[in-house]
């Protein structure tokens, strides 16, 4: 069997990212670290689909999504990586937050933080086949927003001085509906890139 069919062969414990070929060791490497890179990148061009919230200093992005389809494509490692790959761009100036902004003195900041996180999560949770059906797919989504969520909302009432009610009104009731659209998309995305590996295979 040829690199190419073996790794396009979907099997317990991968992840969209492990069907790529990589016929060595060096070539996985060179594979893993361009994943990484245009994750990253993925995130920062997502960020910029931004549209502001009256009364809250946090936009709905696009990033958020980007960053659970990195995770559950990536897998927890390069998913962490990817992310902590935009985090730290964006804090040495890169432009690729929010509105193009960059730097460490945002108060959204801290939703940046918490999508480290929910990339690793996700990722692990997609290694155990958490992207392969619609509804278990919803379920590791909700756990990724779940985490971006308890990491940006107490930082957001830490940088701006609002109470935890206020910072949950403006850091949290907005964007429900939004993510429920976002992980219904990642439901039907995921598990039917799933079916069309399986067909190649």
């Amino acid at each position: 069997m040829s690199a190419l069919t073996s790794a396009a062969v979907p099997r317990p414990g991968a992840v969209l990212a492990d069907l790529l070929p990589a016929s060595s060791s060096a070539r996985a490497r060179v594979r893993d670290v361009a994943l990484v890179v245009g994750g990253a990148a993925l995130t920062g061009m997502a960020a910029q689909l931004a549209v502001p919230i009256p009364g809250s200093p946090v936009p709905v992005t696009g990033q958020t999504f980007a960053a659970l389809l990195v995770g559950a494509g990536l897998g927890a490692g390069r998913g962490f990586l990817a992310l902590a790959l935009y985090a730290v761009a964006g804090m040495a100036g890169v432009p690729w937050f929010a509105e193009a902004s960059a730097g460490v003195g945002m108060p959204s900041l801290g939703y940046v933080f918490g999508m480290l996180l929910a990339a690793a999560a996700v990722g692990a949770l997609a290694r155990r086949g958490g992207d392969r059906g619609a509804l278990r797919t919803a379920g590791t989504m909700a756990v990724g927003m779940a985490l971006t969520y308890a990491v940006g909302v107490p930082y957001l009432a830490v940088s701006t001085g609002m109470s935890a009610g206020e910072a949950v009104a403006a850091g949290l009731v907005p964007f429900l509906v939004g993510d429920a659209v976002k992980a219904a998309l990642a439901m039907g995305a995921l598990p039917t890139a799933w079916k069309l590996a399986g067909r190649k295979g």
